[in-house]
């Protein structure tokens, strides 16, 4: 019996020791309570403080309050520790029933780094199975500065955009004063409709839209509501407006584009950033009233031009100087620099005088853009300040595409295509120096397998045709013949080499030049009609450009540049063709221009000589389509100084002379630039 009862004493004992060591420890409760901190996960944390707390403090002044800062204050990179009691301590606050840990708190937030010591309280609570520790919480573990009460606040101060400037540091891009204008609604007058209707005429807003800002909640009869910014640039608009009763203005400093039009495509504008872009930034980065790039260079190099705003979070308390918990420097944007010269961007838009169009001019011995145009474009000092959906619809509805970036773009060359498949024949070895082909008639078809298809010529070969008298006269059949000899492979290799069906090394977004949708040759016809820049070639304006600097570089394509700071003369494709080889449709390239059998005789006007190759892209919808519409191209440059050269193409030119049209226009840029 003895025996018995020592055994279940024993037991009991065990027991015992068992339910003590599953006893909560603080230690392990604030272990929990600290990874709910460190996930933000506030519910959570709010069950697990002491009933005293929870009396003072209900679910808002903790879960909302909590989730509310954090948010305002953009608070990531949430760090919570704490030092940990050793045996004897924990020993002692277990028998006391309270139980206390020092903490350390750090965190990233909008204005920067945050970092608190502070110290966590906590009780044993509750009865029986209940009975657990819980936190003695205070607004002092947010923030300490706020323990005793205190507002947090948010001080910004905007950083100013850096501009946008041309090799010779004008001006694309620049802030500059602009005007506010705004209405005193008391002064409309009684025929309050029709002023209103002339008002929102002048500002490029709908009357339903002026209505929405006069009938805001804050608005009164005696105060100033302001409607739109107009720059300062708009004196014709601003005359009309400073006439009119009700209408006051403010300076504000505002983006201006002084190019307009001319730079639209290239420089783009910037606008209120929308939700959607928003949500696409990082936290703290944007507010919703902040602005953006929307396109262009602006958008391009957005991070780089917005700058950084200044940042002060401060704790104020009546009667006492404010507490900084973080601050955060404002730093301006930077200034971008560009190879553009604004000059030759605008001379070459207005040559355009509303004909859509692109071109790409380049400085054939460094690479560096000097103007990327669009024709026709829209006015981004329009858009920046806000269009009405009336005039934003005739924009999109205008046959003539303004809001199309056509630089960026690819085109059919036309003959332009010529000298670069001369260069790959010559580097190929299909096409010899001054070895010429019989070709007789007009018209020319490789036998059967092209059916009634005939390759046509528009002026016949008095002898055989190289490949220098192929160039100034034009002659697609001997282009045709020779990448039929050269054979679908192996012209597709060296167009590739000349940069066909890759990225274009440079800044600005621009679409991938394509030798076909399939990026192969899918027949004979197509392979023949590709040579001359017909078939499904596609090529953009700039690529077409940088193409011609490997005749004036020994065979070397160069790498388009568009950033001053950038290095210059960097090459893109390497020995394309020999030197002598570039020297041979030089020569040709001149003679284009020189020859009485050449196409681009409109180039002699110039006091200096110029080389250069027409084009003519026919754009037909089917293949029996007599006649559609044709581009005419030019691609040129001075033959001497080679300082300059320009690849134009004009839409729509079936009337106006075909390539001739474009020759004229660039002759006369050169001839300006070169004054």
């Amino acid at each position: 019996m003895k025996k018995i009862i020592t055994l279940l004493t024993i037991l009991l004992f065990l027991i015992l020791a068992a339910c003590s060591d599953d006893e909560a420890t603080p230690q392990d409760r604030f272990d929990t309570y600290v990874k709910h901190w460190n996930d933000q996960k506030f519910s959570e944390m709010y069950d697990m403080v002491s009933n005293k707390s929870a009396e003072k403090y209900p679910t808002e002044k903790f879960v909302d309050r909590y989730k509310k800062i954090y948010k305002d204050l953009g608070i990531s990179d949430l760090k919570v520790t704490y030092k940990k009691l050793n045996e004897e301590k924990l020993e002692s606050a277990m028998d006391k029933g309270k139980a206390t840990f020092p903490i350390t708190v750090k965190m990233q937030s909008i204005a920067g780094p945050i970092s608190f010591d502070y110290k966590a309280t906590l009780v044993k609570e509750g009865e029986d199975d209940k009975e657990n520790w819980y936190v003695q919480w205070n607004p002092g573990f947010i923030f300490p500065a706020i323990k005793n009460g205190g507002k947090i606040g948010i001080d910004t101060v905007a950083p100013k955009r850096g501009e946008i400037l041309d090799r010779n540091k004008m001006p694309l891009a620049i802030n500059d004063i602009a005007y506010e204008i705004g209405v005193i609604p008391e002064k409309l007058g009684e025929n309050s409709d029709a002023m209103k209707k002339k008002i929102a005429g002048l500002l490029g807003m709908s009357v339903d839209e002026m209505d929405k800002d006069l009938n805001a909640d804050w608005v009164e009869p005696d105060l100033f509501v302001p409607l739109k910014k107009v720059p300062k640039s708009k004196e014709d608009v601003l005359s009309q407006l400073w006439g009119l009763d009700p209408v006051m203005g403010r300076e504000v400093t505002g983006r201006v584009y002084p190019s307009g039009e001319a730079a639209a495509h290239l420089v783009g504008y910037i606008g209120k950033i929308t939700a959607e872009e928003l949500e696409e930034q990082e936290p703290g980065e944007y507010s919703t009233n902040d602005m953006i790039g929307k396109r262009g260079l602006e958008q391009l190099y957005e991070a780089k031009l917005k700058g950084e705003q200044g940042v002060t979070i401060t704790v104020s308390k009546e009667g006492e100087d404010d507490i900084i918990l973080a601050e955060k420097e404002v730093q301006d944007g930077e200034n971008v620099q560009t190879t553009i010269d604004v000059d030759l961007q605008e001379k070459i838009y207005a040559s355009y005088d509303g004909e859509a169009g692109t071109t790409a001019s380049v400085d054939p011995k460094t690479g560096e853009t000097l103007a990327l145009v669009s024709s026709p474009a829209f006015d981004p000092n329009e858009l920046l300040f806000g269009v009405n959906q009336t005039t934003w619809n005739k924009m999109q509805d205008d046959p003539q595409q303004p809001l199309i970036n056509r630089f960026s773009a690819t085109f059919a060359p036309g003959s332009v295509m010529k000298p670069i498949t001369a260069a790959v024949g010559l580097n190929d070895g299909s096409i010899v120096p001054g070895e010429g082909i019989e070709i007789n008639g007009l018209d020319w078809s490789n036998g059967e397998g092209w059916g009634d298809y005939k390759v046509h010529r528009v002026s016949s070969s008095n002898g055989p045709v190289d490949v220098t008298d192929a160039l100034i006269r034009s002659d697609n059949i001997y282009f045709a013949m020779k990448a039929v000899d050269m054979g679908a492979e192996a012209y597709a290799k060296g167009l590739k080499q000349y940069g066909f069906g890759e990225a274009i090394p440079f800044d600005y977004p621009l679409e991938k030049s394509t030798i076909s949708s399939s990026g192969k040759f899918d027949n004979e016809v197509q392979l023949a009609d590709s040579s001359y820049g017909q078939g499904q070639i596609q090529v953009s304006p700039l690529h077409l450009a940088m193409a011609y600097t490997s005749f004036l570089n020994d065979g070397n394509m160069l790498k388009p540049v568009l950033l001053a700071d950038k290095e210059t003369g960097q090459v893109w494709q390497k020995d394309l063709i020999t030197s002598e080889q570039a020297d041979v449709i030089q020569d040709a390239l001149r003679k284009v221009v020189e020859s009485p059998k050449g196409t681009a005789k409109g180039a002699r006007n110039a006091d200096f000589a110029i080389s250069g190759k027409t084009g003519t892209a026919e754009l037909k919808k089917t293949a029996d389509e007599k006649s559609g519409q044709e581009n005419g191209w030019f691609v040129g440059y001075p033959t001497d100084e080679q300082d300059i050269l320009i690849a134009m193409m004009i839409e729509h030119t079936e009337d106006k002379g075909g390539s001739s049209f474009a020759v004229e226009k660039a002759t006369d840029i050169m001839k300006d630039f070169r004054k």
